[in-house]
């Protein structure tokens, strides 16, 4: 980052500064709980099970997941998609969890609402709060089509009209007839939405504004890309309207109630009124005993500074992705030995703002062949792993598709070494931090520990090379209290070394790898 890209996000993190920090007014894991939190994004893109439902499994691995360290499951979202098959993201009814025969059948993609709530409670009596994934900027397998006034705009600029308003017919009534009126009576017409993207009449899709009597346009508070993103796909929400609002409020309490989720990952961000939003997150934690409901969103930026007037708008009312650190060790796996390894952390949310990052590696959307790929694939896999896991700040989630076999994205080394890496945050990542970042291909940290955790020592290198021996070695004071004393690695327990009388150690891993050092009378 050069010298003007800091002062501009030294500037903008100004405007932040008296925004208090999302994480620490939330609850991340059980609450008498001295170890440190986790999250799991349990599912992929193309997540199934050959012999049970996805909240059967789900339940079914509870169990192993709370061993591991887990408190958080980012769940799939639970209502019923326009496709029998859908992942829920195509939102046909938010009210509908797999209890009605609507789109082909009465379970979601997932299963059914009572395996659903079972998975939830199982979940809650093994430290796992599930979080569950709100789809509030879209709706999508209407029961109808509806005529009204609408004009085509420029996709790559929704400011600009390409023809002139016209009538277009489009999918936009939704009735719900499966469902007949149980918990919400509100029928959806156009209306309700701000854009569609197709119509029916001439058969062309594209991006329409529709312009009949009552409508206010594209949102305000939105992203400006694009000259206003409110739009992304399907029929937009209108968050301005009133019947909307308290349809969507309303929505609060009762999935709260249904699932006892412990938070929410809201979805697409940048495309939904901030307005809607904020009031929508405050609205959350108003629920009886949900004041520290958490709350992470989706907002896809590739640049920290661009997180910060987000961070601003939210007042500190919900943690963000780390999206640029994302990025950043998508960079480095692309790179190799070219990649310096000192700067992995620049312009990064975990640098600028640590207590409002939530870290990860990869995620659905940055799987090969998804709409924002950008995998991070084994060359640099369990580095990264080990950057969010180790570390003390943000709060680091790992994805299903890393940890278990899957047709997606499974690499079975990298899954043996991230179970083992999330064993030593559980067990070893505690106390003060040092870093010992001195070769731009190998760098370093200690975790002093605390009264009640040992710490550890990590080392993390992105050359392969066999020249590379002579730079992955780092010496490493990890206290004159452990004079003396053996360590070995977690990870092969058969490699170990010793500390010098004055608590230092000369600590190692093998070319492009990792490696986490601890004391061996702790293993």
């Amino acid at each position: 980052m050069g010298l003007s890209d800091r002062v501009k996000t030294r500037l903008a993190s100004l405007q932040v500064a008296f925004v208090s920090p999302a994480l620490p007014q939330m609850q991340l894991g059980p609450e008498d709980s001295t170890e440190n939190p986790l999250m799991i994004q349990f599912f992929t893109w193309g997540a199934s099970h050959p012999e049970m439902s996805w909240w059967d499994h789900f339940a079914e691995e509870c169990p192993r997941l709370a061993e591991l360290g887990i408190t958080q499951a980012w769940l799939p979202p639970p209502n019923k998609a326009m496709a029998k098959d859908g992942l829920g993201y195509d939102a046909y009814d938010l009210w509908d969890l797999g209890e009605f025969d609507q789109k082909g059948g009465t379970a979601t993609r997932w299963g059914t609402k009572d395996q659903l709530t079972r998975a939830c409670s199982i979940a809650r009596q093994h430290g796992v709060g599930p979080v569950i994934t709100a789809v509030l900027n879209q709706k999508l397998g209407a029961d109808g089509p509806e005529r009204f006034m609408a004009v085509r705009v420029d996709p790559r600029n929704r400011l600009r009209e390409v023809e002139k308003e016209k009538v277009i017919s489009s999918w936009t009534s939704f009735t719900f007839p499966g469902r007949q009126g149980k918990y919400s009576k509100m029928k959806w017409t156009q209306e309700h939405f701000t854009g569609v993207d197709w119509d029916d009449i001439t058969k062309i899709s594209g991006v329409y504004r529709i312009t009949s009597e009552g409508h206010q346009g594209w949102s305000q508070h939105v992203s400006k890309e694009l000259g206003n993103y409110d739009y992304l796909f399907g029929a937009d929400i209108d968050h301005r309207h009133p019947m909307v609002r308290e349809d969507l409020f309303s929505w609060i309490p009762w999935i709260l109630d249904q699932t006892h989720a412990t938070g929410f990952r809201i979805d697409a961000v940048k495309h939904i009124d901030r307005l809607f939003l904020l009031e929508f997150i405050k609205r959350s934690r108003k629920t009886p005993k949900r004041e520290r409901l958490f709350c992470v969103a989706e907002c896809w930026h590739g640049s920290a500074r661009a997180l910060l007037p987000y961070i601003k708008a939210f007042q500190g009312q919900t943690a963000f992705f780390d999206v640029p650190l994302h990025h950043k060790c998508r960079d480095a796996n692309k790179a190799g030995s070219s990649y310096d390894l000192r700067r992995i952390f620049d312009n990064t949310l975990v640098a600028i703002r640590p207590a409002d990052a939530v870290t990860f590696v990869d995620n659905h959307d940055t799987q090969v062949g998804q709409s924002m790929e950008s995998w991070v694939d084994k060359n640099f896999k369990s580095q990264a792993y080990a950057l969010i896991l180790l570390r003390p700040d943000g709060f680091p989630c790992i994805f299903y598709g890393d940890l278990y076999p899957n047709q997606d994205c499974y690499d079975h080394d990298t899954a043996v070494t991230l179970r083992k890496l999330v064993l030593a945050r559980k067990r070893f990542a505690y106390g003060r931090l040092v870093d010992y970042f001195e070769h731009k291909n190998c760098i370093g940290f200690i975790r002093c520990g605390t009264e009640q955790h040992p710490g550890c020592a990590v080392v993390i290198s992105n050359d392969p090379s066999e020249c590379a021996l002579d730079f992955t070695v780092i010496r490493m004071y990890v206290g004159v209290a452990a004079a003396g004393a053996t360590y070995c690695s977690f990870l092969d327990t058969s490699k170990e070394l010793n500390i010098d009388n004055k608590g230092y150690g000369i600590f190692h891993t093998q070319p492009n790898s990792v490696d986490v050092w601890v004391d061996v009378k702790c293993v």
